[in-house]
């Protein structure tokens, strides 16, 4: 493998997978990239290598030693980073906590929806003008209708639709929290789908998250609450079968782009260049 400060002209992978925890590798033949932004470091090297013909870069969220909790993650940097190779379509592997007692640990699901509950966090690259991207669907519907043939295909049976509820962490939700999550009809918690899917959005990026039960999350049953250990002990139980959907899913994304993702920036006047 090699490695070098700055990629070369040209786009080097067509699509993303940013790997949550537990996902820190993707493919064992590829290139490492050391990617520079304009907002600092991504979380770590860029692994890029072929899937079925189809270039795809790889980076783990939280770096390939766990070293950014969720709330310090430069999701800006990783985004940025991603689409500067030539990424267009970004599928996104992630550990989440079960809201609903049909969905039991080991099931996968791949979201429809999506509701902010973080704080803080650096959330649009617009810092000048009024300028506001389409976000009422938060994910890529190509992207998601391939990542359930995909999951068919290999094998896997996979939940379609639900909401998932992105919290700040790097806590665990309190009872009352997870409660008042469940009762508004939310499906999944979770740390870091946001900012990380209206940033992609912003660039007129895909973005389609693929996630993994670990848990039930505490208060929706009373004798459950969440411990680490056993959200990593799930979720490595599962690795196998999740990578399977996720390089099916690569291997049947659309090689052209027909979606809303793709002209979400169209009439905007961007103050900065696109990767």
């Amino acid at each position: 493998m090699t490695e070098q400060q700055t990629p070369p002209d040209g786009p080097l992978a067509e699509i993303g997978v940013i790997g949550g925890s537990g996902f820190y590798e993707l493919l064992a033949d590829t290139r490492q990239m050391r990617v520079d932004t304009p907002y600092g470091e991504p979380s770590d090297v860029l692994s890029v290598g072929t899937v079925a013909g189809r270039r795809v870069a790889f980076l783990p969220r939280h770096g390939r030693n766990h070293a950014f909790p969720p709330h310090k993650i430069n999701y800006r940097a990783n985004i940025w980073a991603i689409r500067s190779l030539g990424v267009r379509q970004i599928l996104a592997p992630c550990a989440v906590g079960s809201l609903r007692r049909d969905l039991p640990p080991g099931t996968i699901v791949v979201p429809d929806q999506l509701v902010d509950r973080t704080s803080g966090r650096t959330a649009t690259y617009f810092d000048e003008g009024a300028l506001h991207v389409q976000f009422a669907d938060p994910y890529c519907e190509d992207g998601r209708t391939t990542a359930v043939k995909a999951a068919a295909a290999a094998g896997t049976e996979v939940r379609d639709g639900g909401t998932m509820v992105v919290v700040e962490g790097p806590r665990f939700s309190t009872r009352a929290e997870s409660q008042w999550f469940a009762g508004a009809g939310w499906s999944l918690v979770n740390m870091t789908g946001h900012p990380e899917a209206v940033l992609a959005r912003e660039l007129a990026v895909c973005y389609t998250p693929l996630a993994l039960v670990t848990d039930v999350d505490a208060g929706i049953d009373a004798d459950e609450s969440v411990a680490q250990e056993e959200v990593f002990k799930m979720f490595a139980q599962n690795i196998e079968r999740l990578r399977g959907v996720v390089l099916k899913a690569v291997e049947l994304l659309p090689e052209h782009r027909d979606c809303r993702c793709a002209r979400a920036l169209e009439g905007l006047h961007l103050p900065f260049e696109l990767p």
